[in-house]
């Protein structure tokens, strides 16, 4: 298994899993239809490192958008920045919206697509149970690395290497 621990020391602060239970425990409160990806995505398939925020995929749908800027109003006072999010952007030509909550201590980046290469509807995903019951919607384990294996930035790279070797995929 790779040793993440010198990537962990440098890490700045951010998101942890406790505080994205209770994000993700919200969604499901209020139906979002969503996929957690990224980091925390790993972390829920067993494969802990730090990260600084929290992406998943969201279904564009207006219904369904109105339902997540309901739960982070719940989560995050109200805050009249989530009236930015729209279905209009998710459905869009920049189908990625950044969204940082007062506090400023991670943000969130919520997508419907990323490029040509995936949107909403092409995440295979499974759900989960976390110890508390909450159910929460992650990408497999071959997502995330299909996800993460053709990038540019290392980090992932690193993690496609990482995912790739302790789930024991094939490529495609």
């Amino acid at each position: 298994m790779m040793d993440y621990s010198a990537i962990m020391d440098e890490a700045p602060p951010g998101i942890d899993f406790e505080e994205t239970k209770r994000i993700l425990a919200e969604l499901e409160r209020e139906d979002v239809r969503y996929v957690l990806i990224g980091a925390m995505a790993m972390a829920a398939q067993g494969l802990v490192r730090a990260t600084h925020d929290l992406d998943f995929f969201v279904s564009p749908e207006p219904e369904n958008v109105e339902r997540l800027k309901k739960a982070f109003k719940s989560l995050f006072d109200n805050d009249p920045n989530i009236d930015e999010i729209s279905s209009e952007d998710l459905g869009g030509d920049y189908p990625a919206v950044e969204y940082t909550p007062p506090h400023g201590r991670y943000s969130v980046d919520i997508l419907s697509r990323l490029g040509e290469a995936f949107s909403y509807s092409d995440i295979e995903s499974e759900v989960l149970t976390t110890a508390e019951g909450t159910q929460i919607s992650v990408a497999t384990p071959r997502m995330l690395y299909r996800m993460k294996r053709d990038t540019v930035r290392p980090q992932d790279r690193l993690d496609a290497e990482v995912i790739k070797e302790e789930f024991k995929l094939e490529e495609d």
